[in-house]
């Protein structure tokens, strides 16, 4: 049994968790939800060993412990699955797995890494995962999903008795998720401490045993899962929350602002064509793989595409670079804020302002008056959580991190905004506020193509859906004609319908 008692964060000019106390018994799943900045994720890396609390004790069956490094969390039993990946690049699937705990071998009086059975280990892990990996490829090779089922291996690596996940499944496809999801219900029987974080409501009813919600620091209250329902749990994170439906007034008008011919590249999507309108939403939904991102980053000049053309404002293009397609309008937030969209360790305001340095600099010269004017309007406009915009961006919540990304592109004031998973690792209330923005654009003129792995938000924020499977466009549908189910079959169909 793990215990929290009266658990206090502080940092300059900001209180993170006020006196939280909860406690986490084995053999059953413990979900921690909140919306975003509510403290969950400093709860668990408290409980992690990652930072240190202000206040507050931890027990362990009964015991006061205490963690000033993961090392020390490791000791005694508890390991975790970040939100953020943590996986290093050029080190291979089997290295990142047992990293820090290669095995040895004696050659000539030496100590030399065993090689065979760093292999061998690493693959026995992601057996018991039912995960088909290849451990011997590196992990920048990997998709951000592959990514997340090497950390989930990399914790289990362990053999802990407490297992924290801040997340996991925000880049996983259906199939695999289903398979974390038995997984964790084994581990809970065999009397694993669970806790798990996540902003999918829909998860809590196949997951959870327990729920405990944290709003603005302060544990609102624990409730047994099969006593309570969802519109409760969203009662008890906000308040009472208004869901948005898209404006009748968001609409898009006939004029066509970019057009996209016969667009291949072997391996990841051929023979794509589609026109986006003036002020249109156009949703590209499809599984993991079916080629939705590749395709995005073609587009934005972020990969090369080696047939096709695109035409933007009357200029075609057939080789695309991302300072050119800025030049022409276009804007792009990667599914992958840490890596691709922010530097961590710089502060928000530098992160919210690289795109559009060239606009928001004087001859040339960097003006900080001019940034932080352009910083504060879109913190105020994104609802954006901070106490301070010289702080690292890193100090803030996945949701609001995801705003920062979305707000520095918002900066260059784009024609065209490509949106790759805007709303992963985002709360509801928060995802209602991107979906606010979007038609806000549109009310101005400003396209958006939005990838996303929620169906249903698609449905609910789009003009006009196109399905993507296997590097293909095999349908377009209208929002109003399809349902979610309707539109994941289409997704897992091999034939234009």
């Amino acid at each position: 049994m793990i215990e929290l008692v009266n658990i206090t964060k502080k940092y300059p000019g900001t209180v993170a968790l006020d006196n939280v106390t909860v406690s986490f018994d084995k053999g059953r799943v413990h979900a921690l939800i909140g919306k975003n900045g509510a403290g969950k994720s400093t709860l668990v890396k408290i409980l992690a060993g990652v930072i240190k609390r202000t206040s507050g004790r931890i027990l362990i069956d009964g015991k006061e412990v205490n963690f000033h490094s993961p090392g020390d969390a490791f000791k005694n039993g508890i390991a975790s699955v970040h939100q953020e990946l943590s996986l290093v690049g050029e080190m291979t699937v089997a290295e990142n797995i047992l990293l820090g705990r290669l095995p040895q071998r004696k050659i000539l009086g030496k100590s030399v890494i065993n090689w065979p059975s760093v292999f061998s280990k690493s693959k026995e892990v992601l057996d018991r995962l039912n995960i088909s990996l290849d451990v011997r490829k590196k992990a920048s090779e990997l998709s951000v999903a592959q990514q997340q089922i090497v950390e989930i291996a990399k914790a289990m690596s362990f053999e802990p008795s407490a297992l924290l996940f801040d997340e996991p499944t925000s880049a996983l496809a259906h199939k695999e998720t289903r398979q974390l999801f038995d997984f964790i219900k084994q581990l809970a029987k065999s009397g694993t401490v669970i806790i798990y974080i996540t902003h999918r409501l829909g998860e809590l009813c196949e997951i959870a045993d327990t729920v405990t919600v944290l709003r603005d620091g302060r544990c609102i209250g624990t409730t047994e899962m099969d006593e309570t329902t969802p519109r409760r749990i969203v009662e008890m994170m906000f308040g009472e929350i208004v869901q948005k439906q898209r404006p009748r007034e968001v609409v898009a008008c006939g004029e066509s602002v970019m057009e996209v011919v016969d667009l291949s590249k072997k391996d990841e999507f051929s023979d794509i064509n589609f026109t986006l309108r003036k002020g249109e939403v156009l949703g590209i939904a499809g599984m993991l793989g079916s080629g939705r991102t590749e395709l995005l980053k073609a587009v934005f000049g972020a990969k090369p595409f080696e047939t096709g053309l695109i035409k933007i404002k009357d200029q075609f293009v057939d080789s695309a670079t991302p300072r050119k397609m800025k030049k022409l309008g276009l804007a792009f937030t990667s599914e992958n804020r840490k890596e691709e969209g922010l530097i961590l360790i710089h502060s928000i305001r530098n992160n919210m302002c690289m795109a559009g340095l060239d606009r928001l600099s004087v001859k040339g010269l960097i003006t900080k008056i001019r940034e932080n004017k352009a910083v504060y309007k879109l913190i105020d406009r994104l609802q954006i959580k901070v106490s301070d915009i010289e702080d690292a961006v890193e100090s803030l919540s996945g949701g609001n991190q995801q705003k920062v990304a979305v707000g520095n592109w918002l900066n260059t004031r784009p024609d065209i905004l490509l949106l790759d998973e805007p709303t992963r690792g985002i709360d509801v209330q928060a995802k209602q506020q991107i979906f606010q923005i979007i038609w806000d654009l549109s009310k101005e003129g400003i396209s958006s193509i939005v990838v996303s792995s929620e169906l249903e938000e698609l449905i609910e924020v789009c003009h006009r859906i196109l399905v993507m499977k296997n590097g293909r466009i095999i349908n377009e549908v209208m929002p109003e004609d399809v349902s979610t189910d309707e539109l994941f079959l289409m997704c897992m169909s091999s034939e234009k319908t």
